[in-house]
């Protein structure tokens, strides 16, 4: 992508949410799995080759259920000569003892390796166009390889990232006919397509499951994420709302997208502010609500200060709830800038 794309790509996500800054949601992706990431073999490796056949194996099968069948597969038939060389009906045969799923993969893969042998002299085309008329590889396949192998895609768009696209930008939901395409593309680093699609990827698979895991995962775009600030989950594959009413889960996307809307709040008015039955002394209280704002300053959501004697200094997330009521009270939190 180019300077001007890349100028491009910042204008079109201003036009979905204008208080982004591209540059940070980003890089808070990118750190994320690269501390967060699963471990999978052909994510090891840049041999397109055997990218091209854990992508084949990957549709519409768990991962977890890959991994043995790719280093078997893999063993066997090292490289695309090996696999163009050996008979269909081998090949068909493992994809079956493996239960990968629909057979006829089995023999397009086969049949694209001798594609490769025939027409590029075992060296499997890094061009997106090219790798197109490979049998039985489309568009996402494509993409895939020429990003994970060659570093040369364009965004990758599978269910877990039209997913996350909906549920993170309001705008899409509203859209007759959202703008996935648009969207991760304009949201694709210069030169990172390696990097960003795998991680974007994985936030669909690890964090912004069907049943949401932001939380538990980290998820790094919580604060600017549409359903965590409302508690609207639905996906166009979440059909119905995941429940999670009066969950821990709720009061933290409340918090973040209340203190979006109001700035800094005293702990006491943002208790208010996220539940009708807040009573600082009682059980949803000062406390109750300390606990949940500490959370979330240590994932980086949120900034925790005290005011004393008319001057306020930066408070430490670490700092003991059995300081009483009376420090709490003077508590102020706003979002993490």
């Amino acid at each position: 992508m180019s300077g001007g794309q890349n100028s491009d790509a910042e204008a079109s996500i201003k036009c979905i949410d204008t208080d982004i800054d591209i540059d940070v949601f980003r890089n808070r992706l990118i750190s994320w799995y690269e501390a967060e990431h699963r471990e999978f073999p052909w994510r090891e490796t840049d041999d397109p080759y055997a990218i091209l056949v854990s992508e084949v194996m990957s549709h519409q099968t768990q991962l977890d259920r890959v991994v043995e069948a790719w280093k078997d597969f893999i063993q066997r038939w090292p490289t695309v000569k090996a696999l163009a060389g050996d008979s269909q009906s081998a090949v068909v045969t493992f994809w079956s003892e493996h239960a990968l799923g629909y057979n006829n993969r089995a023999s397009y893969l086969h049949e694209a390796a001798n594609q490769v042998v025939d027409e590029y002299d075992g060296t499997v085309p890094a061009d997106p166009d090219e790798l197109l008329s490979l049998m039985g590889v489309g568009p996402y396949t494509a993409n895939a390889v020429a990003s994970f192998a060659f570093n040369n895609g364009d965004a990758v768009v599978d269910t877990n990232v039209e997913r996350v696209l909906y549920r993170v930008f309001k705008q899409i939901r509203q859209a007759d006919d959202p703008p996935y395409e648009q969207i991760a593309s304009a949201l694709l680093p210069v030169e990172r397509s390696r990097t960003w699609n795998n991680a974007i990827m994985e936030l669909g698979g690890v964090a912004c499951k069907k049943t949401p895991r932001c939380d538990e995962a980290n998820c790094p775009w919580r604060q600017w994420c549409h359903a965590y600030q409302t508690g609207d989950f639905t996906a166009p594959d979440v059909p119905t709302q995941p429940s999670f009413e009066g969950s821990r889960r709720q009061f933290r996307g409340r918090i973040v997208r209340t203190l979006g809307e109001h700035g800094e709040l005293a702990l006491d008015t943002l208790g208010h502010r996220i539940r009708v039955d807040y009573s600082p002394e009682g059980t949803h209280g000062r406390d109750w609500l300390y606990e949940i704002v500490t959370d979330l300053a240590d994932d980086g959501l949120v900034n925790i200060q005290t005011s004393t004697a008319g001057t306020t200094e930066t408070e430490s997330a670490s700092m003991s709830q059995s300081d009483g009521s009376e420090t709490l009270s003077s508590i102020f939190v706003s979002l993490q800038s």
